[in-house]
């Protein structure tokens, strides 16, 4: 998608802090942290959102959620973590890419 601003960061179009990558996806740190820790976790083929994902390529959803696990290793989580994905705008999206948010670094507290 052209005018997709996750492809393009995958495209290397767009510069990132780029924290982790596979053939299959590109992990880098949010512009705008809501965590001490915040990574967005992206497969590289562009795919709107987690639904979408999950009916085109179930395998590659699960690999995406691997590679979150794998940021939390490599950003040293070991006190814990929250993997997010927001679906429309409702939920709010804001990048129609699916993208899992890895947030850590201090206690986060329940969901309200």
């Amino acid at each position: 998608m052209t005018d997709c601003l996750f492809c393009k960061i995958v495209a290397g179009e767009v510069p990132a802090d780029i924290v982790a990558q596979t053939e299959e996806t590109v992990a880098f740190r949010d512009i705008a942290p809501q965590a001490p820790t915040h990574v967005l976790v992206v497969p590289r083929a562009h795919h709107e959102d987690v639904g979408a994902l999950a009916s085109a390529e179930p395998a590659l959803l699960g690999r995406l959620f691997a590679a979150a696990a794998d940021v939390a290793r490599i950003e040293g989580l070991d006190g814990g973590y929250r993997l997010l994905t927001n679906t429309g705008r409702d939920a709010g999206q804001t990048v129609s890419h699916v993208h899992v948010h890895v947030l850590g670094g201090r206690p986060l507290g329940a969901l309200a």
